[in-house]
């Protein structure tokens, strides 16, 4: 201390370099940390030797944190040592206390706020360049970091918390969600673009059931039927795909084309009575009600085929999913010029919404940008049904999840028509 205090311009030295590696720690932790992974993997892929070591160090958060933690308070320490012996020998005792409020302020503006301020503005362009130093400084450190990583362990242990290495609140598919709704949020992102990706997102999670024709809803031929009424009935449907059954519209024997009637059609010279509709029929393919939406869609594309019926444990038929339905979860609802523009849900002045009872909860979410559970119920008449425990009659009203749903009509055991207002249109 003798030596420092006849050697003031050492101590001050060594006091601006502690707080140049302060500042160092403090921006490589918050460039490293709001650094994307994403665009390191690009980097790399894209020839940059740097975003490899980024992305290296992001494998390891947990010993890249401590690293830089153990380096600054180490610098810190040593700063306010130097800084404190240099007052106390200039000033004598009252030096601490000056000591203490200069430090505090150089530390706080110079190692704290203006470094991480300017890392995190521009956090993978700073994490590019402190790439190797930081590699450098990790590896420097991997012993002490080891010990104390242990002995964090064991503390945690003794208070019932069991930390593993790496661990991520949040799954992959979670956080790219939330990321994407930050986005949003921002403004950065737009509604139909978030929806596709949250739509992509979904497909593991949904299944064949939740997106298929129901079965009274399917356009389907009777194959007995003479060959002038299939024909008929194939032109009159908005489908180039029709099901073709026999003795009872459960028991479907194939799937009859459009194209492959009319080459049939040509190659009969237009005589209807050499037409077997039924010898037309491609294969039919069931799948269990159960099958994801992710399953089905590496199905389609795998058989080359984009048609499929969906059957219950017993083997009953309850409706068909096609490619299309599977997309339009992930772009929307797909309209041509044969498509009925019927979607069921009608917004109001007042700001309600009269809904069909057979709109589904996650179509409805996406044209309202609304957030209805869509776990227990796959239509919206059902969500109802499953939260008022009865089939309500019409004109009763319910008030769940933030809105007021009110019955308009019923039909037997069904509910046909809702009115869906939000609470805070009520107030």
């Amino acid at each position: 201390m003798d030596e420092l205090a006849i050697n003031p311009w050492l101590a001050l030295a060594l006091i601006a370099v502690c707080l140049l590696l302060s500042a160092f720690f403090s921006s490589a932790e918050t460039a490293m940390s709001a650094a994307s992974k994403a665009r390191m993997l690009a980097l790399e892929g894209a020839g940059d030797k740097r975003a490899g070591i980024v992305s290296r160090l992001l494998d390891t958060r947990e010993r890249l944190i401590g690293a830089m933690l153990v380096g600054n308070n180490i610098v810190n320490t040593g700063v306010a040592a130097f800084a404190t012996s240099l007052f106390v020998a200039v000033l004598g005792a009252e030096g601490v206390i000056y000591a203490t409020a200069v430090m505090s302020v150089l530390l706080i503006v110079f190692s704290e706020v203006l470094p991480k301020t300017v890392a995190i503005s521009r956090p993978e362009w700073m994490a590019l360049i402190y790439a190797r130093p930081v590699a450098l400084v990790v590896a420097l450190f991997g012993p002490i970091l080891v010990a104390v990583e242990a002995l964090v362990r064991v503390v945690l242990r003794l208070f019932g918390m069991r930390i593993n290495e790496n661990q991520n609140v949040l799954t992959g598919a979670e956080e790219l969600r939330s990321t994407v709704e930050l986005m949003h949020k921002e403004g950065s992102f737009a509604k139909h673009d978030r929806d596709m990706v949250g739509g992509i997102l979904d497909l593991k999670d949904l299944t064949v059931e939740d997106v298929m024709v129901h079965r009274t809803k399917m356009v389907t031929i009777d194959a007995g039927d003479a060959p002038e009424k299939v024909v008929r009935d194939v032109l009159a449907a908005p489908y180039t795909r029709i099901p073709l059954w026999r003795d009872s519209p459960e028991n479907i024997i194939g799937v009859l084309h459009g194209k492959d009637l009319l080459r049939a059609l040509a190659a009969a010279d237009g005589d209807l009575a050499r037409i077997d509709p039924a010898a037309l029929a491609l294969p039919a393919w069931f799948v269990p009600d159960s099958t994801s939406l992710q399953d089905q869609l590496k199905a389609f594309l795998r058989r080359k085929t984009h048609f499929a019926f969906v059957v219950d444990e017993y083997g009953e038929v309850m409706g068909l999913v096609t490619l299309e339905d599977i997309i339009e979860e992930i772009v929307g609802d797909i309209k041509d010029e044969h498509d009925v523009q019927v979607t069921g849900v009608r917004p109001q002045p007042d700001g309600s919404v009269n809904v069909d009872g057979s709109v589904p909860v996650r179509d409805l979410n996406r044209a309202m940008d609304w957030r209805l559970p869509d776990e227990e119920a796959t239509t919206i008449a059902g969500l109802v049904i499953h939260e008022a425990r009865s089939i309500p009659e019409s004109g009763q009203t319910f008030t769940f999840h933030g809105f007021r749903f009110q019955v308009l009509r019923r039909q037997r055991n069904r509910i046909s028509a809702l009115k869906i207002t939000p609470l805070d249109r009520l107030n």
